[in-house]
């Protein structure tokens, strides 16, 4: 966890339009909390990747996840990171490989299986069970909470043949302190294309 970077990102929430509206105007994010969630429960921008977060809601659109879809776009918000579990450095990898040892023998102790991140990695439930272990950790530590935690995922096809660099690559934040969000804008529509 740190605070050691420029704190302040321009992220971008995939939603249905009248979702768009509704925070445009005023209304709280609403944090997801499956237990499949790639960065814990939270609430979940793209940085810097508006056409990526387009995408996923059209995507998500098609897994009939979104009654009466009306098409999807994004909103922008200015996020303070504050306190962040940031998965680009490596103190923030070695603490929730720490949590990870200590929630594998927890789990093993109560006779109880791992969760397991599904052969796609599209649903990240051991990653995810790790994660909110790590936060239980904290708090009973008496640990100030994290704030918002940042990740990067490759993920989709190479962007031609022999790439290492895959189309859907990505950078998500989960903020889970609301009052991180400093502002939410509309995007342009420049910036969609």
């Amino acid at each position: 966890m740190h605070r050691l970077s420029a704190s302040f990102v321009l992220c971008y929430h995939g939603c249905r339009k009248d979702v768009a509206e509704s925070l445009i105007g005023g209304a709280d994010f609403k944090p997801s909390d499956n237990d499949y969630d790639w960065l814990g429960p939270g609430i979940y921008f793209w940085e810097a990747n508006p056409r990526r977060g387009v995408q996923f809601v059209e995507e998500k659109s098609q897994r009939d996840q979104f009654p009466a879809y009306d098409g999807g776009t994004v909103v922008g918000a200015i996020v303070d990171l504050g306190l962040c579990l940031d998965f680009t450095t490596s103190a923030s990898i070695d603490l929730v490989k720490s949590a990870y040892e200590i929630f594998a023998v927890a789990t093993r102790l109560a006779g109880h299986a791992l969760p397991r991140n599904t052969d796609d990695a599209m649903r990240r439930n051991l990653d995810c069970a790790v994660i909110r272990y790590l936060h239980q950790i904290l708090g009973l530590a008496g640990a100030p909470p994290i704030q918002s935690v940042k990740g990067v995922f490759t993920e989709g096809d190479p962007i031609y043949p022999g790439a290492g660099i895959l189309e859907k690559t990505h950078i998500q934040i989960a903020v889970r302190d609301p009052s991180c969000i400093k502002g939410v804008f509309r995007v342009r529509r420049r910036d969609l294309n």
